[in-house]
């Protein structure tokens, strides 16, 4: 037992005693100067700044098409890259731009309703984009009345 002890002991002590050396010897100053420009631009972030989020077409007679165009400037410090637009229903059809947007210049994303519904219609749009949110949300409405009905939308 005495030996198995002992033993272990020896190989602990070597290892132990083989890793002294100093760490910092062994850092290379091109690897921290390319991880401090890596680390600089991860800070890089691109935000959408939209006009607006929300776009009320009023009162609309039902299986009229409608069209928006949601005007957005990115304001963050790198280019922005719209990866994908979904909308919460069919009836609803986003097309955001397909080049990246630079810091500082404008987009714009094209949002095209069917007018298929009745009485109140509100629908969503997720953008999906590289900004540190990563999503911003979007919303259409109209009143949608019946084809050939009397109109009733909402007083204004």
């Amino acid at each position: 037992m005495k030996k198995v002890v002992f033993a272990i002991g020896a190989i602990a002590f070597f290892a132990f005693t083989s890793c002294k050396e100093n760490a910092s010897s062994k850092i290379k100053s091109d690897n921290v100067a390319e991880a401090a420009v890596r680390d600089e631009a991860a800070k890089a972030v691109p935000v959408m700044t939209f006009e607006k989020a929300e776009h009320d077409f009023g009162t609309i007679e039902q299986g009229t098409p409608q069209e928006t165009a949601f005007k957005f400037t990115n304001t963050g410090n790198a280019p922005l890259i719209i990866t994908d637009a979904k909308s919460s229903c069919g009836c609803t059809v986003p097309n955001p731009p397909k080049d990246p947007i630079a810091p500082g210049e404008t987009g714009e994303l094209l949002v095209k309703f069917n007018g298929q519904g009745q009485n109140q219609v509100t629908k969503t749009i997720t953008v999906t984009a590289n900004t540190e949110k990563g999503s911003e949300l979007l919303r259409i409405k109209a009143f949608v009345n019946p084809k050939g009905a009397a109109p009733l939308g909402p007083v204004k």
